[in-house]
């Protein structure tokens, strides 16, 4: 098996940032439902290789499954998404997450196929597309991949401090307005029968 080449910025000249040569491999399952008898989901993420080629393939079709790669995507580090891959390598278990979308014509087979869009290791990337109502699905990531996060991570991303909350005692006092209120210490006393 292959492994992820992953590339730095100024190993080669065409490199401007951090990134990860990857082909997503999509499966379509039989599923036992009178009305939808088939499924599809992300099956995994594979270092890609040139032999790979451009355009998506059928890799495996028998009666309860087919399997389809998906070559050419790139997975770019950017740093000012470095808290994004933060969330993600801090996590128990670090992914890559893949949006996809199902053909709205046939054009790589008979029926609709379903097409990866992009891939990343951002967890703010996953939490916009789920926002946006996409299909969104996770699969592990190897673990050169979530070191190599990882060292993107240390280089680029900065904790950001914590501020101490003011404790409420020292907040100042509003009536339900939201206008200042006045509280006062003075006694006082009822009216009346003192005498």
């Amino acid at each position: 098996m292959s492994e992820f080449v992953l590339q730095l910025p100024g190993a080669d000249a065409a490199i401007r940032r951090p990134c990860v040569a990857v082909a997503v491999v999509m499966r379509r399952e039989r599923i036992d439902n009178r009305w939808q008898p088939w499924r599809w989901s992300l099956a995994d993420i594979v270092p890609h290789e040139e032999s790979f080629g451009a355009q998506p393939r059928l890799l495996l079709k028998d009666d309860q499954e087919e399997r389809w790669l998906h070559p050419g995507f790139k997975v770019e580090l950017f740093t000012d998404d470095a808290e994004g891959y933060y969330l993600n390598v801090t996590t128990p278990q670090p992914c890559f997450w893949v949006v996809w979308r199902m053909e709205e014509e046939a054009a790589l087979a008979d029926e609709p196929v379903a097409v990866p869009q992009t891939v990343t290791l951002s967890y703010h990337d996953a939490g916009r597309w789920l926002d946006a109502q996409e299909t969104v699905e996770q699969v592990a990531a190897p673990r050169d991949v979530v070191e190599w996060t990882q060292a993107f991570v240390d280089a680029h991303y900065v904790l950001e401090a914590k501020r101490r909350q003011r404790p409420q005692s020292f907040k100042p006092l509003q009536d339900r307005f939201g206008n200042p209120a006045r509280v006062s210490t003075d006694k006082k006393f009822g009216g009346g029968g003192h005498g």
